[in-house]
């Protein structure tokens, strides 16, 4: 996963749950998965663009 394990995951979490306060981390748990969702939304996605130069 990115070259993360579980240890440098546990860190990232310890920093987070710092800096953020017990009382944000779901709402960036939530952010974040929606953001991922959104992404592999847009990925699957067959919608296409066509692109037409002006003469």
């Amino acid at each position: 996963m990115f070259g993360f394990g579980l240890p440098e995951l546990c860190i990232v979490a310890a920093i987070l749950l710092v800096v953020a306060g017990p009382s944000k981390l779901p709402q960036f748990g939530q952010a974040l998965g929606s953001s991922i969702r959104g992404f592999k939304k847009a990925l699957n996605s067959d919608d296409s663009v066509k692109i037409e130069e002006k003469r």
